[in-house]
């Protein structure tokens, strides 16, 4: 799958996105969510090729500068949903099925933000997860300190399933589901 979009490419990740893709990852973990890489969230990025392209229930799509190359967004799908012992037992049992789509990894550089590119690869995402054909439920979170984020996936057909943030724990998220009938305009 690809799309031509203006000045950028989007695609399903190439093993020569993969580096451009990790850096932009480990720039957010840093920039935006101010917290730096950390092993137990951040796994898959150690090794790319195996969480994403190895395995064909998962994948990573970037969005690239036609002119030179640089990888600046990702979009990703894991299978399952989110794990204890960091959200609720009740949360973890919802999404723990073979049948739970998990969109990670939806990152795009600061200077290439509202141009479209998130809602653009979380499109083509969703594509991807339709056709895939095992699928029934696309789960994602956001932690809503980030700049535009809880606005972004609200802008988009997802419902809320659970807020975080009034129980106050280490996390801070919201987590939604995706509906898969509604176009994303």
């Amino acid at each position: 799958m690809s799309l031509d979009h203006g000045i950028y490419t989007l695609r399903e990740a190439t093993t020569a996105d993969l580096a451009g893709a990790r850096q932009l990852m480990l720039r957010t973990f840093e920039h935006d969510f101010g917290i730096g890489y950390v092993a137990k969230w951040h796994a898959d990025v150690d090794d790319l090729a195996r969480a994403y392209q190895e395995n064909p229930r998962q994948v990573l799509f970037v969005a690239v500068v036609k002119a030179t190359g640089e990888v600046v967004g990702t979009c990703a799908v894991r299978t399952s949903g989110p794990k204890a012992p960091y959200k609720p037992e009740w949360l973890v049992e919802r999404y723990s099925t073979a049948e739970t789509a998990q969109l990670v990894r939806v990152y795009v550089a600061s200077a290439h933000r509202r141009s479209g590119l998130a809602r653009r690869l979380v499109s083509l995402t969703r594509d991807w997860i339709l056709n895939e054909g095992t699928y029934r439920t696309i789960y994602l979170h956001t932690n809503p300190a980030i700049a535009g984020a809880e606005h972004f996936w609200r802008s988009l057909p997802t419902s809320e399933i659970y807020d975080d943030r009034p129980d106050q724990g280490e996390f801070q998220n919201i987590h939604f589901e995706m509906d898969h009938t509604t176009p994303i305009i």
